[in-house]
């Protein structure tokens, strides 16, 4: 974040036992439409785009700033991400100080583009330090939002863009150079900006801007689902990327957990943490690593950004073309150990599964080359989904597969059957689906 005032990275699994610790018991699934509301976004897949920004600043002389070789690599490094999930990515080039700076603009196909919501972050640090809570954070949070989407295949009404803008901090240059060089036509199709600066402070506040009062509803309401209070964001009040926006007449709203401001004691007896300190002491300073992030606050604020996406795009997701039994549930997978299960329960159906029962697998994991993946059919007939592979270096297991169960009755308690069967990585079940 721009404001006036003034190690080694952490492996994203470590924050996995933090996650599941709070997750609710496994449930009988029941047959469910395909849902609309936004997905849990993993706060370990967010951790792990911070460790990656980490990484690329140390290897680049420990910072990501205008003009220097990391931020180029953070840039390089979220465009491949998007890229492989089916964006369709622009590398905008500006100049500033001598420098060349990037834009990296996402759209997501589909929906009306005469109706655009955006949200973005800024990519860039100060030139002090990693910048991993200002603002990886944010970039991240959006980051892992849009690859939700690609995952859900999601098919808002309105279409989708996703920004991470270069030079904030040197003043907001990068989204200003954005908005001034749209075309009025398409500066008037931007129906909505979400702005997502400092989401995971060590000493948190949940501020949200007071700008667009439906961006606004959105975001408060979320929070108030979860019992969370939520105070007006003043301190970088037009001081970070929706500024930008705000004065071309673009509605703006966005999230925020404080910077070098201190929390006093009722924001501590509030929200917790500690009263006579800034809510970040390692505001644009070389302590601004991944061991400056407060797992709660950004998993929380991780998925109000996916909430608002879903919410104020009016997205739906295409409905499958039968029954869907759903566990959300997360189950741990234990490093090297025993085979674990997620259930779900289908009943009230006659004869037997279909030849193309169609099995929605969503692990999170940070090698899944480790990973045996079966369907346990109710009478314990196994079905083997994935094998492991020591060269299958990528993370995560979100696909569908295609099973001919037609020898099995369909009602009866149906499992997948997940055992990482080599060391070093972790993980979880994040969702299990059969589609009848």
């Amino acid at each position: 974040m721009n404001l006036s005032r003034r190690t080694a990275a952490a492996a994203a699994a470590l924050t996995l036992a933090a996650l599941l610790a709070t997750t609710a018991p496994a449930a009988t699934a029941t047959p469910t439409a395909a849902p609309t509301a936004a997905p849990d976004i993993p706060v370990a897949n967010v951790k792990a785009h911070l460790t990656q920004l980490q990484s690329i600043a140390g290897a680049n002389g420990g910072n990501r700033a205008h003009g220097r070789p990391g931020y180029k690599a953070s840039a390089d490094y979220v465009k491949a991400k998007l890229d492989a999930a089916g964006f369709t990515t622009t590398l905008q080039q500006f100049t500033y100080n001598g420098s060349t700076g990037y834009n990296l603009i996402a759209d997501w196909p589909g929906g009306d583009t005469s109706q655009v919501l955006m949200a973005g972050a800024h990519l860039d640090s100060v030139s002090s330090g990693a910048g991993i809570n200002d603002n990886g954070s944010g970039s991240a949070a959006v980051l892992e939002t849009a690859l939700a989407v690609s995952r859900a295949q999601l098919k808002p009404a309105k279409h989708l863009r996703f920004a991470w803008w270069g030079a904030e901090e040197l003043g907001l240059v990068g989204s200003k150079y954005y908005v001034n060089n749209l075309p009025t036509t398409e500066r008037s199709k931007v129906k909505g900006y979400l702005n997502f600066d400092m989401i995971g402070s060590p000493n948190p506040g949940y501020f949200v801007y007071d700008d667009d009062p439906t961006i606004e509803k959105t975001f408060k309401d979320y929070f108030a689902g979860l019992g969370v209070p939520t105070e007006i964001e003043t301190e970088g009040d037009g001081r970070s990327d929706h500024a930008s926006f705000k004065n071309a007449g673009i509605p703006v709203g966005g999230l925020f957990t404080g910077a070098s401001r201190t929390k006093t004691s009722a924001q501590a007896q509030k929200w917790g943490g500690t009263a006579g300190q800034a809510f970040d002491r390692c505001y644009h300073s070389s302590c601004d690593t991944t061991s400056n992030i407060n797992d709660t606050a950004l998993d929380r604020n991780s998925d109000a950004v996916a909430h608002a996406i879903w919410a104020l795009s009016a997205g739906t997701t295409e409905p499958p073309t039968g029954d869907t039994y759903e566990n959300t549930a997360d189950v741990a997978i234990p490093d090297n150990g025993a085979a674990v299960t997620s259930t779900v329960t289908v009943s009230g159906r006659t004869g037997n599964a279909p030849a193309a029962l169609k099995v929605g697998v969503d692990i999170v994991h940070t090698w899944r080359g480790d990973l045996v993946v079966d369907l346990l059919a109710p009478d314990g007939t196994a079905y083997r989904l994935k094998n492991s592979s020591g060269n299958d270096s990528a993370d995560n297991v979100q696909t569908t597969y295609t099973v001919d169960a037609s020898g099995e009755a369909a009602n009866g308690a149906w499992k997948l059957r997940v055992q990482d069967v080599a060391a070093q990585d972790t993980g979880y079940i994040n969702a299990f689906r059969l589609t009848f």
